[in-house]
């Protein structure tokens, strides 16, 4: 942690400002700021959203310590650092030795990512940046641009700049999107992007709306599945799942039901993982206390008197409802 206090201000001086991932003051909610306003108050219509093969377990050793060596002359520090790098790894009670990445979890694990892909921010200010808007969170990135041809030279600058990095972009999940007229949107940082159009006094208007992404929702309803169907959790009285959900409700609240615009488009999404969670603990009831069913209202009150917390911002009966449709009906269904 001293050893990153110490360099960490060296390097942020050099970092630029498409880099938004992993920094003091800067948050995904600014890099998703930066999209939504080059978006709506730019010209841009194509975006290049690209994924990076195993970014973290193929950094360059040796690249990244001439990078840091750019910057950094103490050799103590150096050393420490390469001491770091090739710590190596345990796999089932076996040493292994890392000759390139970066040990996930360590402290100064991200500073380090960001020095070496400051390379690439580095050269897309200073050469390309005529192509399109670098917007990087960590190792996720998109370029912004306006028209199709440069996004095409975009992917092929980039490619370049990561055959020099020794990393290499991934094919089969990075795309080229087309915002116009609602034709496609993207994922970034668990949110989707897509332009939508709506109502003004000069007529239809497009505009970027971001709301959780398919894959974001799916995360979460898995999670909360995760938590809830442990049978050793059957001897714990409701208030106490209450207060060991509220927690993980509260993080995903915060990033995904606070982001200044589009609060109301995101609040439809989050509200369906209000009635999975409902619904789920209605089934943690039904089997605590071999209830086969119970009266959807009078969980909904039983939950509220727990305090238990919502993902959206603001209290709907449209989950309630949409679970009592997906409820128990027959003798063979059940719910999941």
């Amino acid at each position: 942690m001293a050893t990153k206090l110490v360099i960490e201000g060296i390097f942020e001086a050099d970092f630029k400002d498409c880099s938004y991932g992993l920094r003091p003051k800067r948050s995904a909610h600014h890099a998703i700021t930066c999209i939504r306003d080059s978006i709506n108050w730019g010209v841009v219509n194509w975006v290049v959203d690209v994924d990076i093969t195993g970014y973290f377990d193929n950094i360059s050793h040796s690249k990244l310590l001439k990078r840091v060596e750019e910057r950094i002359c103490d050799r103590r520090i150096l050393k420490l650092i390469r001491q770091w790098l090739e710590a190596g790894v345990m796999k089932e009670g076996i040493w292994h030795k890392t000759q390139i990445g970066s040990p996930q979890g360590g402290v100064i694990s991200p500073l380090l990512a960001n020095i070496y892909l400051n390379y690439l921010d580095t050269m897309w200010e200073k050469r390309f940046s005529h192509l399109g808007k670098l917007v990087r969170y960590a190792d996720d990135l998109v370029i912004l641009c306006r028209y199709k041809p440069q996004a095409l030279e975009a992917i092929r600058t980039l490619k370049a700049i990561f055959g020099k990095l020794e990393v290499t972009m991934n094919t089969s999940k990075s795309r080229l999107v087309c915002l116009w007229k609602n034709q496609d949107g993207f994922d970034f940082l668990g949110f989707h992007h897509r332009k939508m159009p709506y109502l003004h006094k000069k007529g239809t208007m497009y505009r970027l709306r971001s709301f959780p992404s398919k894959k974001a929702m799916k995360k979460m309803r898995l999670r909360v599945k995760e938590e809830t169907a442990s049978r050793g959790l059957l001897n714990w009285p409701l208030k106490r799942m209450v207060e060991f959900l509220n927690p993980m409700i509260q993080g995903w609240r915060n990033y995904y039901a606070h982001l200044d615009v589009d609060r109301k488009t995101s609040n439809r999404f989050l509200a369906k993982v209000d009635g999975y969670m409902l619904r789920r603990m209605r089934l943690f009831w039904n089997k605590k206390h071999k209830k086969r069913k119970m009266n959807w209202s009078e969980m909904h009150a039983l939950l509220q008197r727990t305090e238990l917390k919502t993902v959206c911002t603001w209290v709907s009966r449209t989950a309630l409802d949409e679970e009592r449709r997906k409820a128990v009906c027959g003798k063979t269904a059940r719910t999941v």
